[in-house]
């Protein structure tokens, strides 16, 4: 069964899984789809163009699918996907994309604290966690098991890799490799995210191959073309150096640099 509070307001075309509670005054625009088990607290706002997957918890006075804020926006059809298993805290928000059939998305088991913001057309991976206030910018890319600590603030189109961690109250302007810890300000490279890999099951072989890797990006004197070469005839056929070497052969504005020269 769902249960709706007689305070919602829900349109009748919009699709909601079985299991699924909606709370007082929450609104749900006509083309929107629920799952399953899905959680809609108190005020939540979810407009048009939402696609929630199943056991998804969306809390007080979040906003979901509303406009994009881009002056190139002319209500073209697009799209916001959250996936399983995830949780929107409250007061967060999360923009449609841009463009016909533009898409943001959210993906299973991710965690957005409260008031974080997620801009139009961004691509946020599974597992990942963006802390208090953590803003994030039009085409931001984040991969998987990405930490992002509070009231980090993040350009658009910048990208921040798999398994990284930025620390809170950073801005990010250029992009973060993957494994890595990136703070200071201006963002640096301060190393492996050595806690977040183990954690997630790196042995001590990966993170010590991992610093090596990264010791040829940063500190070899090398640049970043000539870096590249070296991964590759050192590391050829690693699947963890691989990651590396895709990432900063496609970074657009650049990654960040190390801590010191």
């Amino acid at each position: 069964m769902i249960e709706i509070h007689k305070t919602a307001i829900v349109s009748d075309k919009a699709k909601i899984g079985d299991g699924t509670v909606i709370s007082p005054f929450a609104l749900i625009e006509d083309d929107v789809i629920i799952g399953e088990n899905c959680y809609i607290g108190p005020q939540v706002c979810i407009y048009n163009g939402a696609r929630i997957g199943n056991n998804v918890k969306i809390y007080q006075s979040a906003s979901i699918s509303h406009r994009p804020q881009d002056l190139k926006y002319n209500n073209e059809k697009s799209f916001v996907e959250i996936d399983d298993n995830t949780t929107v805290h409250e007061f967060a928000t999360v923009h449609r994309g841009t463009g016909e059939n533009g898409v943001t998305k959210i993906g299973k088991n991710c965690l957005l604290m409260a008031y974080t913001h997620v801009a139009h057309d961004c691509i946020v991976g599974h597992n990942t966690i963006l802390a208090n206030v953590v803003q994030l910018a039009g085409h931001v890319e984040v991969g998987n098991f990405v930490t992002v600590g509070g009231a980090a603030v993040v350009h658009q189109f910048t990208k921040i890799g798999s398994y990284a961690m930025v620390r809170g109250g950073s801005k990010v302007s250029k992009d973060v490799p993957p494994y890595c810890l990136a703070a200071d300000d201006p963002l640096k490279y301060l190393g492996l995210n050595r806690v977040g890999l183990m954690r997630k099951g790196f042995t001590t072989d990966d993170l010590n191959l991992l610093k090596d890797a990264f010791n040829i990006v940063y500190y070899s004197g090398l640049n970043v073309s000539n870096a590249l070469q070296e991964l590759k005839n050192k590391f050829s056929n690693n699947n963890l150096v691989e990651i590396i070497i895709n990432f900063i052969e496609n970074s657009k504005r650049g990654i960040i640099p190390p801590t010191r020269v």
